[in-house]
């Protein structure tokens, strides 16, 4: 009786919270309307943040706020839809770790376009078939991912949000037999995060590199003796057998992922700038470059070099600073650097990730 009395309550309470996302759900839709006549973004990082910064704040327990955050993803995302049906496209195919950050950010009410490529996401993104982008940036234990700060270089789609996802390695076969499999399937860098584990306990496997996970769980799921190392998400995706889970050497195997558009996020307080900038090949100009920011007091969180492909010996170097753009130290910092570079690009600035 005690149980059927509690359950009782939580009806009336659900009842409660369906009714106030509806209303929610109607003000959202009002909001919609209002952007669409000023040409205004659907998707508003700053807004996002602030979103969760509240839902902390208000809560007091006994559901963790991280929980409630993903509640909360959900709504935002169903919200979205409300507005405008988003399209984002992401680095296919289906259960990639790029899929994975992109419905971490978006949740479930928009729409997926697998792309067969990096270069294909910055393309759909331009040509406006769909209305953000999910790409890699940099893994905690690789490094950066060369061929996404490439794309920068002739882009003009701009850095508008981050997600930092947790990436967790799982050996995946139509066998259960460890021993029967010759040969595994993968991305290079997911090899690279877990090779101290494929020395000590599969030695003797063929390691075969392809584009994706994803693109290697599709291999594997037909071929008897084949296995790869994919998300979990990949082993239902693609009917496979778990071999063996959590495999990356690296306990906080974490990679960055940006979202890219065409609109450039307001600043919030807690931000972080990406610039793209190249220098003159003379004696003491990057030390002349990074004055600036010790002069204004901007802290730099990355540095990364990249060749500029156009001359021998020429490159480009991508900044990563805390701060917004429109902020008055960060924007006289870019005022000097802008007299001292080559050229100077601003990727974007936006929330950086909680």
């Amino acid at each position: 009786m005690q149980i059927t009395k509690i359950r009782e309550k939580i009806s009336q309470i659900d009842e409660r919270i369906v009714k106030l996302i509806n209303s929610r759900g109607s003000l959202i839709k009002k909001i919609g309307e209002l952007k669409k006549k000023s040409g205004q973004s659907i998707y508003v990082p700053e807004r996002e943040r602030e979103v969760y910064k509240k839902v902390a704040k208000y809560n007091s327990g006994p559901i963790p706020t991280e929980f409630l955050k993903n509640i909360y993803r959900e709504i935002m995302s169903a919200s979205l839809a409300l507005e405008k049906k988003l399209v984002i496209s992401y680095l296919g195919p289906t259960a990639t770790f790029t899929q994975l950050a992109a419905m971490k950010k978006f949740g479930s009410s928009v729409d997926y376009m697998e792309c067969l490529s990096i270069t294909e996401i910055f393309n759909e993104v331009e040509k406006g078939n769909t209305d953000f982008g999910v790409v890699p940036i940099e893994n905690s234990f690789e490094g950066a991912v060369n061929h996404t700060l490439d794309m920068f270089v002739d882009s003009d789609l701009k850095i508008c949000s981050e997600i930092y996802l947790k990436i967790s390695h799982f050996v995946l076969s139509k066998t259960k037999d460890i021993k029967k499999i010759t040969k595994i399937y993968s991305n290079p860098q997911v090899f690279g995060q877990c090779r101290m584990w494929l020395e000590k306990n599969m030695p003797s496997a063929e390691l075969i590199e392809v584009s994706s996970t994803a693109r290697a769980a599709q291999i594997a799921a037909k071929e008897k003796k084949s296995a790869c190392i994919a998300s979990k998400m990949a082993k239902d995706a693609y009917g496979l057998c778990v071999i063996a889970a959590s495999i990356e050497d690296a306990p906080t195997n974490i990679t960055r992922f940006l979202v890219i558009g065409k609109t450039l996020a307001k600043t919030t307080g807690g931000d972080k700038t990406s610039i793209m900038l190249s220098i003159k090949d003379k004696i003491g100009t990057l030390h002349t470059v990074l004055m600036p920011f010790k002069k204004h007091n901007i802290n730099l969180t990355k540095i990364e070099s990249r060749p500029s492909k156009k001359k021998a010996w020429d490159y480009y170097f991508f900044i990563d600073l805390e701060g917004h753009c429109k902020d008055s130290k960060v924007n006289k910092t870019l005022e000097e650097l802008n007299k001292v570079a080559s050229n100077l690009k601003i990727l974007g600035s936006y929330p950086k990730a909680i």
